[in-house]
């Protein structure tokens, strides 16, 4: 990489300082904001823990990784499935004991090292199971494009099918045609556009807005207030095993940002400390009501354009994270995005999931003529896509994408062939 900017320990002066972690703030909005409005939980509360989350992983990496912490696409689908089964208040139940996770990996990692991890998760596995987060969800995208809610039922409507397209080839143009930060940004450029354009056609209701407080405090999901704290093996079964992919993006993100501004950071602060700062941060978000949390790719990707790697530039944007989740009008506009405008973006953000999953296979040169890779994979996309499930009772079951997960591990463990996975820890 050319030379930086400014580094990771240096302090912008007070304008720049600003300047500069609002385009953070801005980069990781459309994505933080989106996750809970798709899964019904307050984007309020969204934005203002991925800042304490955010804060929290700066602190435990000892201000040396300039990551931020959004919220988790990979948990959209645990979370609806959670939330149908058992309330909201289950799927926040759940993303702890998927921080639990986080913690004792973190703990075996600083105990014993990272390979045996790379080991229990291999791109043959991860893969996949990335490309069936993308593709289960993408029916759910269709929906919210092309139909609108009519009694119990949905129709088809043509009209909230253009705020969609609009919304979908405008991200598309943003991302392909330029080359700027305007690139980093499309999701929150596209809801702008296909925003006004459904005000442009009239299908907004802003009844929201004139009734919201300037001033408003977060809706706050606390346990034993909210919810009672209620843990079933199922609840467990539906969350946790998504800590598979989570924990292996993690490690992918550490690697790349490593690369991007010149550090080694699977050393130094260690993987297990990110792990842990991730971990944390999810656990306090959950604890309060938002959805599960991971560093963002978009805010790696303005740190390799603006060559400005100052960790304060990111610990500045969770500050400004914090403060706009206060704003209850701004809160009430997001309230009011239409759900085609969402179904647009959507289209897209989930096509790239799982096109990420295919990219992962062809990036670690995946020989699909190796019947063991062929076997391994296709049973994790049918199990996962087709929603296969094993009940073992009325209260306990295991489906899915978890099922796809816990099966390709075993798969891989079990089946003979398997190849020592080494990773690009940054060292020469």
């Amino acid at each position: 990489m050319s030379e930086a900017i400014l580094d990771v320990q240096d302090k912008p002066k007070t304008g720049q300082w600003i300047s500069l972690s609002l385009q953070h703030m801005f980069a990781m909005f459309g994505a933080t904001i989106l996750v809970p409005q798709l899964v019904g939980l307050s984007p309020a509360i969204a934005l203002l823990t991925s800042g304490i989350a955010t804060i929290i992983f700066i602190l435990i990496t000892q201000f040396k990784v300039p990551a931020y912490l959004g919220s988790s696409f990979a948990f959209i689908l645990p979370i609806t499935i959670a939330t149908k089964t058992g309330g909201i208040g289950s799927a926040m139940i759940g993303a702890m004991f998927v921080s639990l996770v986080y913690a004792i990996v973190a703990l075996i990692i600083w105990k014993t090292g990272y390979h045996w991890l790379m080991k229990l998760l291999p791109p043959i596995v991860v893969g996949p199971v990335i490309i069936v987060i993308g593709l289960a969800l993408s029916g759910t995208a269709v929906n919210m494009a092309m139909t609108i809610p009519v009694g119990n039922a949905s129709e088809y409507s043509l009209l909230h099918f253009s705020a969609a397209i609009v919304t979908l080839l405008t991200a598309i143009i943003c991302n392909i045609y330029f080359k700027n930060i305007i690139s980093l940004m499309p999701i929150l450029i596209g809801i702008i556009v296909g925003y006004g354009y459904s005000a442009a056609i009239g299908i907004i209701d802003y009844g929201v807005i004139a009734d919201a407080k300037w001033f408003a405090v977060p809706e706050f999901l606390i346990p034993g207030v909210d919810y009672s704290f209620q843990v079933t093996p199922t609840l467990l079964f539906v969350m946790v095993p998504i800590a598979i992919v989570t924990i292996s993006e993690h490690i992918g993100h550490q690697l790349v940002l490593g690369k991007i501004v010149n550090r080694n950071y699977i050393k130094d602060p260690g993987l297990h400390r990110s792990i842990l700062g991730d971990g944390i941060g999810t656990f306090i978000s959950s604890l309060v009501g938002g959805p599960p949390k991971t560093t963002y790719g978009e805010n790696i990707g303005v740190l390799a354009i603006t060559k400005v790697f100052s960790v304060y530039v990111i610990f500045g944007a969770a500050v400004f994270a914090i403060v706009f989740s206060f704003f209850g009008k701004l809160m009430a506009v997001i309230e009011t995005i239409p759900t085609a405008v969402l179904g647009g973006i959507s289209i897209l953000l989930f096509g790239i999931i799982a096109s990420s999953g295919l990219r992962m296979l062809v990036d670690n040169n995946i020989d699909f003529g190796n019947n063991r890779n062929l076997v391994i994979s296709s049973v994790i996309l049918v199990i996962g896509i087709g929603g296969a499930k094993i009940e073992f009772s009325e209260t306990f079951s295991i489906e899915g994408m978890a099922l796809a997960a816990i099966v390709g591990v075993i798969l891989n463990l079990v089946l003979p062939g398997m190849n020592k996975e080494e990773v690009d820890d940054g060292t020469e």
